[in-house]
């Protein structure tokens, strides 16, 4: 199964200001969609200065979205959105907590009600969504925190407010003290397909290496089927390769591995680091090419001009040709500010540079030629044979390609330290191109998937 990102629902200052104090892993946290009565809802929690609940309206999920809503009464993160039978609109959130709101206008009525908030003492009880299904209201929840001991707990009962009977076979789906290879199962929904068959979307992650196991994706959305039995959901396998359901095809071409900067305007997938101000980028300045211009003057710093995108396979190879005559700028593999490896083009010469916390040495330089220069990052996922308590996820070599496509490796980095078991948080790498000084110039990018059972060969390891 294939998915195509139409765009992106916020998409413009107005709707998220992120102010450059905004701490990693902040933003927006757990959106809910839901369709009703013609519209879109989105609803979110922005953690950031002058964040809250917030709410955004479309009528076609491809955009526009309308500017935000403030829901200032609902004060925890997770909302989610439901509408009784007349009319009522019911926000539950991380708590798990509930109060009706007016969505038109962000207006709360009342107090918030506590519910049924999973299994007594278990920890972080959060992610709520309120279904009717049938004569019954259903309340899904997560539990155990979003680490190994995350899952999924389900009650229903006669009303948006309850009273609640839990199912007794709770938790519904967790992984936790298993050796499956999907982890962290838990923050989950239910959706209806048109053929009347029933999937849970949820998030997960995939941890690699030795002991305790990390991962670098962040958390990845998968997706399971469901039956019903005597009222109450059963979660079939989460598995790293699903059978396709019987549905007629849809076919979509696979994204090109090579985008040349010739549109007008970026591919929603380019994301930055908080906010992209159009004076430091731009597809114009050299038409068939991205100029970035520097603010920071690094990836330590929280307003640097970086575009990327996110890692999506174990194993992959992203190469750029950088033309950084007017600054300096390359490649960087970002987890946050205190964790990332890059490979810089400046004065010169070729240098690979390692933030791993409070350290930042620079790990390899050579000398490099005057004009453009192809740079390269292969990452590499462990392979199973390989496997010992002490290995890591992955390895990330980065170095210089030359025209005949021999790569020239600088550096061997250990995956470990951009893994969220290392640097926390809740987000995945994403890897892509920076500047940080002056104008660099990238002629094009390509992001290429690599089959992870295998190592590519053609390289130069420098001494």
């Amino acid at each position: 199964m294939h998915w195509q990102q139409i765009g992106n629902a916020l998409d413009r200052p107005g709707q998220l200001p992120l102010p450059a104090g905004t701490p990693s892993s902040g933003g927006v946290y757990a959106p809910t969609l839901r369709h009703h009565d013609g519209r879109f809802w989105l609803i979110t929690s922005i953690l950031a200065p002058g964040g809250g609940t917030v709410l955004f309206t479309a009528t076609d999920p491809a955009g526009p979205w309308s500017e935000p809503v403030s829901v200032p009464g609902v004060t925890g993160i997770d909302p989610d959105l439901a509408w009784d039978e007349e009319g009522r609109c019911w926000c539950t959130y991380a708590g798990i907590e509930q109060v009706r709101i007016d969505p038109e206008t962000g207006r709360t009525f009342g107090q918030p009600r506590r519910l049924w908030s999973g299994t007594p003492g278990s920890l972080a009880p959060e992610a709520p969504h309120l279904y009717r299904i049938g004569a019954s209201r259903y309340l899904l929840i997560a539990e155990g925190g979003t680490e190994r001991g995350h899952g999924v707990s389900i009650a229903r009962g006669p009303a948006p407010g309850g009273p609640f009977e839990p199912c007794p076979a709770n938790p519904v789906l967790s992984h936790r003290g298993t050796d499956r290879p999907i982890q962290d199962t838990g923050h989950a929904d239910l959706v209806e397909a048109p053929d009347g068959s029933w999937w849970m979307v949820l998030l997960g992650v995939r941890p690699g290496g030795g002991t305790p196991g990390w991962h670098v994706l962040g958390r990845e959305t998968f997706l399971a089927p469901v039956t019903w039995d005597d009222g109450w959901p059963v979660v079939g396998e989460v598995a790293p390769v699903m059978e396709a359901p019987a549905w007629p095809p849809h076919p979509l071409a696979a994204p090109p591995v090579r985008d040349d900067f010739d549109a007008d305007r970026l591919h929603p997938r380019w994301i930055s680091v908080r906010s992209r101000p159009a004076w430091c980028w731009s597809l114009t300045d050299r038409p068939g090419r991205l100029s970035l211009h520097a603010r920071g003057r690094s990836l330590d710093d929280h307003d640097v001009t970086f575009v990327g995108r996110r890692q999506q396979h174990p194993s992959c190879r992203v190469r750029a040709l950088i033309d950084p005559a007017g600054g300096h700028g390359g490649l960087a593999v970002r987890l946050d500010e205190r964790h990332h490896y890059e490979i810089e083009a400046r004065d010169g010469e070729v240098v690979v540079l390692a933030r791993i916390g409070s350290l930042r040495p620079a790990v390899a330089t050579r000398p490099a030629p005057a004009g453009p220069i192809t740079l390269r990052i292969d990452v590499l996922a462990s392979l199973p044979a390989d496997q010992h308590p002490r290995k890591e996820p992955d390895v990330l070599r980065l170095g210089v390609e030359a025209a005949d496509g021999a790569f020239d490796v600088l550096a061997e980095l250990d995956g470990r330290y951009l893994s969220t078991e290392v640097a926390g948080g809740f987000t995945g790498r994403v890897i892509g191109m920076y500047a940080a000084s002056g104008t660099v110039r990238f002629d094009w990018f390509d992001y290429e998937p690599l089959d992870h059972r295998s190592r590519p060969g053609q390289v130069i390891l420098a001494p």
